[in-house]
C-alpha cells in the first residue's frame, strides 16, 4: 500500500506559516541554500508520483514551479521544477471546479475516502505539501504515514500550525544541515 508522506516547513516554535499564510520566514537573509537540504527534497518528491495540495496555496505553487521549468533554465531549481510541473497533482477543493495547471486535477469528494483510495492503488508514494489548513485536515484524519518536518532556526512568536490537539509521533531520523535547518523523519505512534 502507498503511503501518505508529508513534507512541510516549519519554524522551531512550531508554526508553518505566520497568522495570515506568510513564508518569508522560510528564507533568512544571507542564508545560502543548502545543496545537501535540497538533494533530501528531491529524494522524498522521486520517492511519490502524486501531489496532494489544498486549494488556497495552490495557484501560487503551480505558478512559481511553472515559471523555474518554462522560464529559469539556468536555476538550480530548474530539474526539481520540471518534476514538480510533471507530477500529477490533486487539488481538493470544495469549492474550486476548475484550477489551471498542467498534470492537475480538482478532486470534490469526501478527503478521507479519496485519499484512502489513493492509498489503496498501485504507484509510488504520495506527497503533501500543504497548505496548513489542508494538512491539518489530513492530520486530524490520520492519513499521514510519513512526517517530514524541515525545522528552520527561525522564531515567529505566532501562526499557522498543522496541529489542533495532542499527536504521538516517533522520531525515525534528523539530518541536520549547516545552514541550521534539519530534517526529521517522524512516524505516527500507532503505525509502529
Amino acid at each position: 500500500m502507498r503511503k501518505l508522506k508529508l513534507q512541510i516547513q516549519m519554524t522551531i516554535d512550531g508554526f508553518v506559516a505566520g497568522p495570515k499564510g506568510e513564508l518569508d520566514w522560510q528564507f533568512l537573509p544571507g542564508a545560502a541554500p543548502d545543496p545537501n537540504s535540497f538533494k533530501t527534497v528531491i529524494d522524498i518528491a522521486e520517492s511519490s508520483d502524486i501531489i496532494l495540495l489544498g486549494r488556497k496555496m495552490t495557484r501560487e505553487f503551480i505558478d512559481y514551479w511553472e515559471n523555474v521549468a518554462d522560464n529559469q533554465p539556468d536555476s538550480p531549481m530548474h530539474s526539481f521544477a520540471q518534476t514538480m510541473v510533471n507530477m500529477r497533482k490533486i487539488v481538493f477543493s470544495r469549492t474550486e471546479k476548475n484550477i489551471i495547471g498542467r498534470n492537475l486535477e480538482t478532486e470534490h469528494s469526501d478527503l478521507a475516502t479519496a485519499v484512502k483510495q489513493l492509498k489503496q492503488k498501485e504507484g509510488k508514494d504520495i506527497l503533501v505539501y500543504g497548505g496548513a489548513d489542508f494538512v491539518r485536515s489530513l492530520v486530524d484524519l490520520d492519513l499521514i504515514d510519513e512526517y517530514y518536518i524541515i525545522r528552520n532556526p527561525v522564531a515567529i512568536g505566532k501562526g499557522l500550525s498543522i496541529f489542533k490537539e495532542r499527536k504521538i509521533l516517533n522520531l525515525e531520523s534528523t539530518i541536520s544541515f549547516k545552514s541550521g535547518k534539519t530534517i526529521s523523519k517522524y512516524l505516527p505512534a500507532q503505525a509502529l
